[in-house]
């Protein structure tokens, strides 16, 4: 018997951990997608989070290229990803093409950490929508320069990911290679692994 929508989401949540929010033990990236739109206040609630993400000097060097399938902007942020992703997330009902920019405002400076507030700004996005009951999954299989000419972006600013949105689809509407990705369980790397005290010296907590 096939894995159902619902087993797969509650396989999908990571284990309790005390005084953590649902939200982030419950975030995972799907493939499949249902048809169900996504409600434009919803979407608008995770760009409002992503808005709030810390950034180096409020830089907020972030910008979102937001395409809703069987649109213009969508069927181009489509058209860059490499075909594994196309596959998949053509049946999504929401592609968004993050964007950061290089520079600081304020100086022309280089900005080294503007890859690192982009993606803190859309990590913020991705646990306010889980919070709503929405999934999404980001890429890097993408053509970055097919992208930034496709939107005339200009040279100061780096295409980052695209991320797909929506809401958990049926496993069973994957490819079979897909679909035992979609149903495995989540890993993690235990803590030991990435905090320390000092270089490869695990933190006591």
């Amino acid at each position: 018997m096939s894995p159902t929508r619902e087993s797969v989401e509650s396989l999908k949540h990571a284990p309790g951990v005390d005084g953590m929010l649902e939200p982030i033990l419950h975030r995972w990236s799907p493939r499949a997608w249902t048809d169900r739109e996504v409600p434009a206040e919803d979407l608008k609630r995770g760009f409002e989070a992503a808005r709030w993400a810390a950034s180096s000097y409020n830089e907020q060097p972030w910008r979102f290229i937001v395409g809703r399938r069987g649109d213009a902007t969508f069927q181009k942020i489509l058209d860059s990803l490499v075909p594994f992703n196309q596959d998949w997330a053509k049946h999504a009902p929401v592609l968004i093409l993050s964007v950061a920019r290089k520079h600081f405002a304020h100086n022309g400076q280089t900005n080294r950490h503007y890859w690192h507030d982009t993606g803190a700004a859309m990590a913020n996005f991705m646990v306010q929508i889980t919070a709503l009951g929405l999934h999404a999954h980001s890429m890097a299989g993408f053509d970055h320069e097919k992208a930034q000419a496709a939107f005339n972006i200009p040279d100061d600013f780096d295409t980052v990911a695209v991320t797909a949105v929506g809401y958990q689809g049926d496993p069973d509407s994957l490819p079979e290679g897909m679909r035992k990705t979609e149903v495995a369980p989540r890993q993690r790397k235990d803590l030991k692994e990435f905090v320390f005290s000092e270089w490869d010296k695990p933190l006591q907590f």
